[in-house]
């Protein structure tokens, strides 16, 4: 009994050890557990607003595709205007600009650069909106003060687009200034020779020049394929 007595103490002094693990357990499980609440509450808060950004970037994305064909769909339009008032067929833009497309992927442009070309095509004749109809449509040769003013619808075409900062009417600029240059510096407006003819212009040249020489127009009838070949051959 005495010795039972002499534990006590030890007995006593393990119980509030335990009671007071148990309570530091049950405290430390609490503060867990109320962590775990804030955490969760945040990791709510940061999906909802990851979701948010998905969803306006999925918008903007979106409005981006809108303004881009909506330019696409301008150019056209803008390169069938100047089409429509020569006579020419109204496919004419579009397949110099599929013609483009294809000679910029052959000649080694990246698709990217091939499908800019082939966007900014349709407007290389743009200049000829503001071209008199009787020089415009005119069934025989021009003469030489006639060919004079046809010859500024190059530099009206440019005038036009330079002042756009978007890289395709910037494109497009080029391609309506030097479309009717020359690699051998006989072309005009500013008579350039070779290499500093920009490639997209020679490509444009050359697919607008394919396409008119293959289909009647108001002056001549169509050639045939190989009148067409001899002819780029000559040049």
């Amino acid at each position: 009994m005495e010795h039972e007595v002499m534990k006590n103490p030890l007995i006593v002094e393990l119980e509030l050890l335990r009671v007071n693990f148990d309570r530091t357990t049950e405290k430390l499980i609490k503060d867990i557990q109320r962590h775990e609440k804030i955490m969760t509450k945040a990791d709510k808060r940061q999906k909802q607003e990851y979701d948010e950004l998905q969803r306006k970037f999925a918008e903007v994305e979106a409005l981006q595709q809108e303004i881009e064909e909506t330019q696409k769909e301008v150019i056209f339009t803008m390169g069938s205007i100047g089409e429509s008032r020569s006579k020419e067929t109204g496919n004419h833009v579009r397949r110099v600009a599929e013609y483009s497309k294809l000679i910029a992927l052959h000649y080694g442009l990246c698709e990217h650069d091939a499908e800019m070309l082939k966007q900014a095509s349709p407007m290389h004749d743009i200049g000829k909106v503001a071209i008199p109809d009787a020089i415009l449509n005119k069934p025989g040769k021009l003469t030489p003060e006639e060919f004079e003013i046809m010859k500024k619808h190059t530099e009206l075409g440019y005038d036009m687009l330079k002042h756009s900062h978007r890289p395709l009417l910037q494109t497009a600029a080029i391609v309506a200034y030097e479309h009717h240059e020359k690699f051998n510096g006989q072309g005009y407006p500013r008579g350039l020779k070779g290499a500093n003819i920009h490639i997209y212009s020679r490509i444009t040249a050359f697919a607008d020049v394919f396409d008119a020489l293959g289909n009647q127009r108001c002056y001549k009838p169509a050639w045939k394929d190989e009148a067409i070949f001899n002819f780029f051959h000559q040049e």
